[in-house]
């Protein structure tokens, strides 16, 4: 009777973090690559080798011309660092043995279609290898970055699988494009300044010139990265913390400021050293026999010298917002300026003037591959004409996010039906600061996909947003930790997981059982490979 009478236990609701994260971190980095390498067997290392031409060919060709002593060829993004990568990988397998077709010579005419087929099919498979372990790089960085940012390591893990899951590495993973190279880095930089906002150090200036570098690193490869660099700075204000205000080192300190001093000299020599770079870039001669048209005002280096300005007042604010000190400050600007430095001069590791005045003239580099409308628009049409671009823009990127109204192979648009909804939890519960934080993730990720879309939001293109998408998700998760006990949030976990591995591997299925020839690649492979003939098209016969 007594035991009838007792209260029945409530059984305790499971978590669902501990139940998508059961293989714990090592594990579970192991699986995720154990994943990316069977997506990339399946469908991509195997695929014929001109199925993806759009630009496995384009950078293999430049990487094989410059193996012979040539100049780099392809120069459109300009792929610069991803030439260069692919360029050493050929040297250092035909050093190992492993690679013949290394350089233009080593592959056959198109007349022996047979072995010119075993030849570059060596080499494109070679070039995907590399694909694919720069995506799993940069996948594993990202996943160490953030468990910098967020307190959970599950939180992190769940991050580091939607990037892995996501539309843009599923591209990137089996192709040589230049976005992946361009885009990461920019992410890497914004990673390691919310790390540093959040505690600070003695060293947190070199921190500052790393993210300088990587954000110079990324714009050398694909010029779109000026988008993310753009938004970096303003994206940054909300993520201080009050530990992260300046150690008593750089208080006012005798050795603080004698440290400031030395940054800012050495701000100025490497600016010194790379002004003949600065000097070909703002080059009037080079810059109209390549078609450029100024941006602002019939002047070159308008909105460079803004977009400086725009990062020295952001380092300010951010300084007076969460109590840096005016030495650090002054020194981590320095620092900024010293590893931008730097960075140009990797642009001398095989020079190329094209190479200089597209980096040092971003947008006007974008100009040249933009539609009429853009192009009209950006040399002087009414502002209500840009207006109604970038409107027509932003309701273009809106309609992909409902995914009803304009479906694509990205999975990250079902992250963003609950970013919304959860920005606003947050807000309720008094989580102000990780709920701005998420917003203006959101918010930098729709800027660039609005400005993006003027060349068709590309899966190539997804790159750029997805990280800043999976963050911003990433951080409602960790300080809205108790939903993990919530009856839904498994079967919407899964749901989510399910998704993003159908949705995100859509593009490399249909690339690996496509039918159609290679004879479209005829139409300009004249261009991009003059030295290349192929033994589908008519005029290499």
């Amino acid at each position: 009777m007594q035991d009838a009478l007792a209260p029945t236990a409530i059984p305790k609701p499971r978590d669902t973090f501990d139940r998508l994260t059961f293989l714990g971190w090592n594990g579970g980095l192991l699986a995720t690559v154990a994943g990316l390498a069977a997506s990339f067997l399946l469908f991509g290392y195997f695929v014929i080798y001109w199925r993806n031409a759009d630009m496995d060919f384009m950078v293999i060709y430049s990487a094989l011309a410059m193996n012979d002593g040539k100049p780099q060829h392809f120069l459109d993004h300009t792929a610069y660092l991803t030439i260069l990568t692919i360029k050493s990988w050929f040297r250092l397998l035909r050093d190992l043995g492993l690679l013949d077709a290394w350089t233009l010579p080593r592959i056959p005419h198109a007349t022996d279609a047979t072995a010119f087929d075993a030849a570059m099919t060596q080499a494109v498979r070679a070039g995907r290898v590399l694909a694919f372990l720069i995506a799993t790089g940069c996948v594993l960085i990202f996943a160490g970055l953030s468990r910098l940012i967020l307190r959970d390591w599950r939180v992190a893990m769940l991050a580091t699988l939607a990037l892995a899951l996501s539309g843009g590495v599923a591209v990137h993973l089996r192709i040589l494009r230049s976005e992946l190279v361009a885009a990461m880095p920019v992410i890497f930089a914004l990673m390691i300044l919310i790390a540093a906002g959040r505690r600070a150090t003695p060293a947190r200036p070199l921190l500052m010139a790393l993210a300088g570098f990587l954000c110079v690193l990324g714009l050398e490869n694909k010029v779109q990265a000026i988008l993310q660099i753009g938004i970096l700075p303003v994206v940054l204000l909300p993520f201080g913390s009050a530990a992260g205000a300046s150690v008593g080192f750089w208080r006012n300190t005798r050795a603080a400021w004698l440290l400031t001093a030395l940054a800012a000299i050495a701000a100025l020599a490497a600016i010194w050293a790379t002004w003949p770079l600065l000097a070909t870039g703002f080059d009037r001669p080079l810059l109209d026999a390549a078609n450029f048209k100024p941006l602002l005002l019939n002047r070159y280096g308008i909105y460079q010298a803004g977009l400086l300005a725009l990062v020295a007042a952001a380092m300010i604010a951010y300084a007076v917002l969460w109590r840096v000190s005016v030495a650090e400050t002054i020194a981590s600007i320095a620092a900024v300026a010293a590893g931008a430095a730097v960075g140009l001069f990797v642009l001398d590791v095989d020079y190329n003037a094209s190479n200089v005045i597209a980096v040092v003239n971003p947008l006007e580099k974008m100009l040249t591959f933009a539609d009429a409308n853009t192009s009209s628009a950006a040399g002087g049409a009414s502002p209500l004409a840009v207006v109604w671009l970038l409107l027509d823009g932003l309701l273009s990127v809106l309609a992909r996010d409902t995914f009803v109204l304009h479906s694509s192979p990205r999975p990250t648009v079902f992250l963003t039906w609950l970013i919304v909804p959860g920005v606003v939890v947050a807000w309720r519960r008094g989580e102000r600061p990780a709920a701005l934080q998420a917003t203006v993730l959101m918010l930098a990720a729709l800027a660039i996909e609005t400005l993006e879309v003027r060349r068709g939001l590309k899966s190539e293109y997804f790159i750029f947003t997805d990280p800043l998408i999976i963050l911003s998700a990433a951080i409602l998760l960790d300080c809205l930790r108790d939903l993990r006990f919530h009856r839904l949030a498994y079967p919407i976990a899964a749901t989510l997981f399910a998704l993003h591995i159908a949705v995100g591997q859509a593009e490399p299925v249909k690339y690996a059982f496509k039918r159609t020839g290679p004879q479209s690649i005829c139409e300009w492979s004249g261009y991009y490979m003059p030295l290349l003939p192929l033994p589908w098209c008519s005029t290499s016969r």
